[in-house]
């Protein structure tokens, strides 16, 4: 008996010991399972975003397989969601390794009990973030496995705070929607910070069966299985059971909204011209740029067919663009939406006139109450003629100015120099295009040039600031390099323009004086302009056709003006305009010193380059059809500009019309041919031309 228990207890021993190292070499075996586990790639690509200013989503992006996957942090998310998340699926997330013993014993005992047919799958938050990133099949017994292997390792590896992040992000919504951010804009239109407590619980159950569970296509089942969730969560403590019926009155929804796209050009210029960026930070304020989106929409449909609108906001004070509008509607096809018009180039019309009187006042030849002649004048073969076809004869700088004269201003910029001006442009930053590469001439200022409202914003920014150079910017990411700013007008000169600007007369039922503006009309009534600014903004406004189709009636005060007012009252309260510069001179007319009081060109020494007479129609070399061939008896108009009445008009030398006062006379030729028509003043002085008649 004594030797039989020796070898029983040799036998136990041996036994004991095999187990002991088989269960050492099981668990080291185990271990290097899990270790050896290959994990998938964690960083996956998201997709791009565009913030503004306080970090508010103005426009996402699809990722490039047209998946929308937003990054999300556990903090940015509604901590009850999180709550009854990791509730009903999975209790012990924070406890276990990855894979939960009692869940796996458990789905084991039913697998056995139901004759290998797998009745639980013990699948946890770890094991569904394996299932998400590795993309297996897990419905078979090997499948489950791998799954288990790499939850494991994932668990070891990664924070749980990391392995939750995983699973916000990748968690699949129905169609293509990943992640709860996706999910929380496509079905509620907001971010998934704030929940209530049956959309908590939606999104708890979508991803246990994403397409069948899909608000938009299966409501009744997505009812009901949010409605299990409630139920779980007043059975787990997790909420009582008065809000769960709260929850089950919410209506589900039955249709996805729309994601933001607010500043939609801009946001593709950044994501295009960035592409590597994750997210895309600007300055601009969401709730005035969608403001400023609704307005534009709104104005172009009742300016007509085709018609656009841009709008762009910047505080001068630093440069940052607050809201940038391309254009009247992203997607309107009928108005070319897709074109952003704050840098297309157009031709600005009358609203390069401020600089060019700025650089009239900084050179000393003009002063805003000098008195100045707006009469009929040719410069060089060049003869402006005002918007509605009439003159004012002598008026002050101010008055000029503030009536968009033509002659005035043509005038001012014959004697400070085109080049000048489109120089003073290119300090302010502004990239002024000439037709054909051709030298600056005349024509400059009254639009002969193409610039882009990004552009013109910056010029009027310049003045705004007492003419300093202030770069106009959107993007936090890439701010401009700090750096002297260039002078684009003596301080002196831009305080004057800006106070000439401030008493504009405004549009019909604007207030008048509360912010300093022009606007312009480009050739043919193609686009419409307003600038304008206060003590801390600058706002530009383009109006007109993407193709640059004439639109009759359209002009800068009638179209343009009326939505730069609107835009300003949805700034809020306006900062006052600053008040002169030491040293200013202000002065009555009278007041001024002798030089000042009446303009004289610092070249002539008079008022008016040209004095004497100059035919304006018809013009010379041209032919012009009067139906002469028809047998119809049509009378020629002749014009005259400058000179002095009485005038003399001559048809090939025989005197045909004397006009005591009007510039217009009528003659009705003998027939087809040449003709030299010639007209004289009461000075003598003459002017000529030669055309066929037909």
């Amino acid at each position: 008996m004594r030797v039989s228990a020796r070898r029983g207890a040799v036998i136990a021993g041996v036994f004991a010991a095999v187990v002991a190292i088989l269960a050492v070499v099981g668990y080291l075996a185990f271990e290097r399972w899990v270790d050896t586990a290959v994990l998938p790639r964690m960083t996956i690509a998201t997709s791009p975003l565009v913030v503004d200013r306080n970090d508010r989503l103005l426009r996402p992006f699809t990722v490039a397989d047209g998946r929308w996957r937003m990054a999300i942090t556990p903090d940015e998310v509604d901590r009850r969601y999180l709550k009854m998340l990791t509730t009903f699926e999975d209790k012990r997330f924070f406890e276990h390794p990855g894979v939960d013993p009692r869940a796996v014993l458990r789905a084991a005992w039913q697998f056995v009990a139901a004759g290998g047919e797998i009745v639980s799958g013990a699948s946890t938050l770890t094991m569904q973030v394996a299932r998400l990133l590795s993309e297996r099949d897990t419905r078979s017994v090997p499948g489950k496995l791998q799954q288990m292997r790499l939850a494991l390792a994932l668990g070891r590896k990664l924070s749980k705070e990391r392995i939750l992040e995983l699973y916000l992000l990748h968690a699949p919504f129905g169609g293509n929607l990943e992640g709860v951010r996706a999910a929380t804009l496509a079905y509620f239109g907001k971010e998934p910070e704030r929940l209530t407590v049956g959309e908590a619980a939606l999104l708890v159950a979508l991803p246990q069966s994403p397409e069948r569970r899909r608000p938009d296509r299966g409501n009744e089942e997505a009812h009901a299985a949010r409605d299990r969730v409630l139920d779980r969560m007043v059975r787990e403590g997790v909420i009582d059971r008065d809000e769960a019926e709260a929850g089950k009155r919410e209506k589900v929804p039955d249709g996805r909204r729309p994601f933001p796209m607010l500043a939609g050009h801009l946001a593709q210029h950044l994501v295009s011209t960035h592409p590597e960026r994750d997210v895309h930070h600007t300055t601009l304020d969401r709730s005035l740029q969608a403001r400023l989106e609704q307005l534009a929409h709104e104005r172009a449909r009742r300016l007509g067919k085709g018609v656009s609108v841009a709008i762009l906001v910047a505080d001068h004070r630093n440069g940052e663009i607050l809201a940038s509008v391309g254009s009247s509607g992203l997607l309107d096809e009928a108005r070319e939406g897709h074109v952003d018009m704050t840098r297309a180039v157009r031709s600005p019309g009358s609203t390069l006139k401020p600089l060019i009187y700025g650089l009239a006042f900084e050179g000393g030849i003009g002063h805003p109450e000098s008195l100045i002649d707006d009469r009929p004048t040719d410069f060089s073969g060049y003869s402006p003629t005002n918007f509605d076809g009439g003159y004012r004869g002598t008026v002050t700088m101010r008055e000029a100015l503030q009536l968009s004269l033509n002659v005035p201003a043509v005038a001012l910029l014959d004697a400070v120099g085109p080049a000048k001006l489109v120089a003073r442009l290119g300090r302010a930053g502004a990239h002024p295009q000439l037709p054909d590469l051709a030298a600056p001439n005349l024509a400059v200022g009254l639009g002969g040039v193409g610039i882009t409202l990004h552009d013109l914003t910056e010029v009027y920014a310049s003045i705004a600031e007492m003419g300093k150079a202030v770069p106009l910017w959107a993007s936090r990411d890439d701010p401009p390099a700090k750096a002297k700013r260039e002078r684009v007008l003596e301080p002196r000169a831009a305080w004057q323009v800006a106070d000439i600007l401030s008493g504009t007369p405004p549009p019909p039922n604007a207030p008048a004086g509360d912010i300093a503006f022009k606007t312009g009309t480009s050739y043919g009534y193609r686009d419409a302009w307003a600038v304008g600014f206060d003590g801390a903004h600058v706002v530009g406004v383009w109006t007109g056709r993407p193709d640059a189709a004439p639109v009759l009636g359209l002009t800068g005060i009638s179209s343009a003006a009326p939505i730069l007012v609107d835009a300003f009252a949805r700034l809020g309260e306006k900062v006052p305009l600053p008040r002169a510069p030491a040293g200013t001179l202000v002065a009555s007319t009278a007041q001024l010193p002798p030089p000042l009081r009446r303009w004289r060109h610092p070249e002539t020494g008079i008022s008016e380059r040209a004095r004497g007479p100059s035919i304006a129609f018809p013009h010379n070399g041209t032919t012009v059809d009067l139906g002469l061939d028809a047998g119809r008896n049509v009378p020629l108009a002749l014009k005259v500009r400058n000179g002095a009445p009485p005038f003399i008009w001559f048809a090939n030398g025989r005197p045909i019309e004397r006009t005591p006062f009007a510039r217009e006379a009528r003659w009705l030729p003998d027939g087809p041919g040449f003709v030299t028509i010639a007209v004289v003043d009461r000075n003598g002085e003459a002017d000529r031309v030669t055309v066929y008649i037909e």
